[in-house]
Formats: structure tokens, sequence, C-alpha cells
């Protein structure tokens, strides 16, 4: 095993709990009908995105495994689809922080599920402004509390928030 091998697995648990992070904030206090507004009509509505982030994830942790297993779910109510997301980032932050080898290289399941997850959590907070729900504050990320292992719902309060 390469002698970095410890500080990737970590960079990636680090890179999943900012996911839990971000994605509480972009998931969280949402109105009824925004899970299915639609920006335009060829684009995915949140919750159908949402259920994409779930699916990446999956994907993620059977190829931690060593497989290359794509599922497509068909997206579930909103609570269920969030509460599914943050099941997996569990599920992919414990097989991270195992000793099990990693079946592919750090380097590409971050390039792969990883960023995408991330990119998607952007687009969820996006689709909320232009949904006229309540908008994701902004916040200086740098100097959040976010650190590896801490992924459920429950996060801690924001140091810096704007608007």
């Amino acid at each position: 095993m390469p002698e970095n091998s410890d500080q990737k697995r970590e960079f990636l648990r680090h890179t999943v709990a900012t996911l839990a992070y971000r994605g509480r904030k972009a998931l969280t206090g949402v109105e009824p009908g925004f899970a299915t507004w639609r920006p335009g009509p060829a684009s995915r509505a949140p919750v159908e995105i949402l259920a994409h982030i779930g699916d990446l994830l999956d994907w993620a942790l059977w190829l931690c495994r060593g497989q290359h297993v794509w599922r497509e779910s068909i997206p579930l109510p909103w609570d269920d689809e969030v509460k599914r997301l943050f099941d997996a980032l569990l599920a992919l932050d414990r097989f991270l922080a195992s000793a099990e080898p990693l079946g592919f290289p750090a380097e590409r399941l971050f390039q792969g599920p990883v960023a995408d997850a991330l990119t998607h959590i952007g687009q969820i907070s996006m689709c909320r402004r232009l949904a006229g729900a309540p908008p994701v504050r902004g916040e200086n990320y740098f100097k959040a509390e976010i650190s590896a292992g801490r992924v459920g719902l429950e996060q801690a309060p924001a140091i810096r928030e704007f608007d």
C-alpha cells in the first residue's frame, strides 16, 4: 500500500463530511412543492437531483469494495431521500475509516462520484434561490467546523454566514 494511502482516505473522509455539512444546509428548511419544482422543462427536479446524489454515493461505496455497480433509483419523497443521503454518507465514511483496502484509487473515487455529488448539492442550493424557496445562506466554508466522521444531519453551527 502506498505510504500516503491513509492521508488520501482521510482526505476522502473530510470530503464526505463536507458533503454532509453542505448537504444539511441545502436540503433542510425547504417548503412543500420545492422537491418537484423544475427550473425548465428539460431540467431535473430537486428530488431527482437528490436521488441521483444517493445513487452516486451508493456507487462510491461499491467502488470502494472493488465493484463497479451502478443502480439508478426512482426518487422517494423528499424526507426519505434526505435520510437516504445521510445513511449513504455514513456507510461510505465507515468504509473509508475501516482497514478494508480501497477497490479503486482514492483519486478516482474523488474525481467521479464524490466530486459529482458536491456539484449536485450546489445545484440544489441554486434551485432554492430560483424557486423562491428560502435560500441557503452564504458562508465562509473555510472557517466551518467540518471534521471527518461528522456525516449526519446534525452538524456544527455556521461560524460566519452572510447574505
